[in-house]
């Protein structure tokens, strides 16, 4: 039995890791569950699965949750730090769902206790990337991807040398403005930007697929994850989103990983792997789908992508800066503060301001957040 720690159980990844625990209850305990705001339903959560320890991020919401689980046993936590400790409890795999850079920390936490990451969790890589991989090689851990993009490639790529990888395919759905002309997407609202047309996810993801900032993550994500270059990265827009990526080998040949838009399935294979389990509840039928596009993306309108380009072809602590001028640009968009093609304006400003330190150690990286979201606040 795999005992599990999920770090971000309220959200989408985690309510979902949860229904994949309930599917085989047999093979999965969740040891620990940790949430930002969301008590109530961490809560419930608690309870249904048993779980010896919750944390909660927000610590306005410790009152409320200590009176919720009162009488049960269950230890809580509270705080970042609390929900780092979560990540040290004794498990096997730690499920890191959390939002923006707060993922980074209980990532090398959990790796530090001798857990297997499966990570869903971009930004934990766009940040410390160098740092996480050389930690998780070091103790001989894997990390396995759970994003559908990066699990896609991890399983193209299991059995092949990854120096016969001529190139990675990454596809986007481009999100819920992929047609529209720049000028209209300064009109753009976030209940615009949260109508994604194939996902269901956060607000905070969901806005970044929209500007195309999550492909430009996932861009940085895979050279960390798979030791590539960026030049070897291509991205395609594929608004169908049933080839989720694809490799390009030296002697021609493509191989894709494909299926129906669901977060079930890859989230569903990191936790099983090397094996695989059955999964009823989604079939592809590729009659019925009939036809499969890919484009371009347009770079000189979604900017972000490329600045995402940009921050890995630097280095250093240039992608914390492209991560933490993102969050705080995105949060207030959130909040009708800025319009939606101020998002990539503010990452720019926080880019072409920064002083950028070519191998950062982990306080340079928390530096260099703190200057990005200082320079994108308006």
């Amino acid at each position: 039995m795999k005992r599990l720690v999920i770090l971000g159980s309220t959200g989408s990844i985690g309510t979902q890791t949860l229904e994949i625990v309930e599917n085989y209850p047999d093979l999965y305990k969740v040891e620990g569950i940790a949430a930002q705001s969301s008590w109530q339903l961490l809560a419930r959560q608690a309870v249904k699965f048993g779980v010896k320890y919750a944390a909660i991020g927000d610590e306005k919401h410790l009152p409320a949750l200590t009176e919720a689980l009162a009488g049960t046993g269950i230890q809580i936590l509270s705080g970042s730090a609390g929900v780092t400790e979560l990540a040290s409890i004794d498990a096997d795999v730690a499920v890191v769902a959390l939002v923006g850079i707060s993922g980074l920390l209980p990532t090398l936490r959990a790796i530090e206790s001798g857990k297997t990451i499966a990570l869903a969790n971009k930004e934990t890589l766009v940040v410390g990337g160098e740092l996480v991989m050389k930690a998780a090689a070091d103790r001989g851990l894997p990390i396995l991807p759970i994003d559908s993009e990066h699990s896609a490639i991890f399983q193209c790529l299991n059995g092949e040398n990854i120096r016969e990888a001529a190139r990675i395919l990454l596809t986007s759905s481009g999100g819920p403005f992929r047609k529209l002309p720049e000028e209209e997407l300064e009109t753009k609202t976030a209940a615009d930007a949260l109508r994604h047309p194939t996902w269901n996810m956060g607000k905070k993801v969901t806005i970044d697929s929209s500007t195309m900032m999550n492909k430009g993550f996932e861009v940085i994500e895979a050279c960390w994850l798979f030791g590539v270059h960026p030049s070897k990265i291509k991205v395609l827009v594929h608004p169908q989103s049933v080839v989720h990526s694809m490799v390009e080998f030296i002697d021609g040949s493509v191989i894709a990983q494909m299926s129906k838009p669901d977060m079930r399935i890859p989230i569903q294979y990191a936790l099983t792997y090397p094996g695989r389990l059955p999964a009823a509840y989604v079939k592809t039928d590729f009659a019925q789908i009939g036809t499969l596009t890919f484009e371009e993306p347009r770079l000189d309108v979604f900017r972000c992508l490329q600045y995402a380009f940009d921050a890995i072809a630097e280095g250093g602590t240039m992608p914390a800066v492209l991560n933490g001028a993102n969050e705080v640009a995105v949060e207030m968009f959130l909040q009708d503060k800025i319009r939606f093609m101020d998002i990539p304006r503010l990452i720019h400003k926080a880019m072409s301001t920064h002083r950028l330190i070519k191998n950062p150690a982990l306080e340079d990286l928390l530096e260099a957040d703190r200057f990005a979201r200082e320079a994108a606040a308006v």
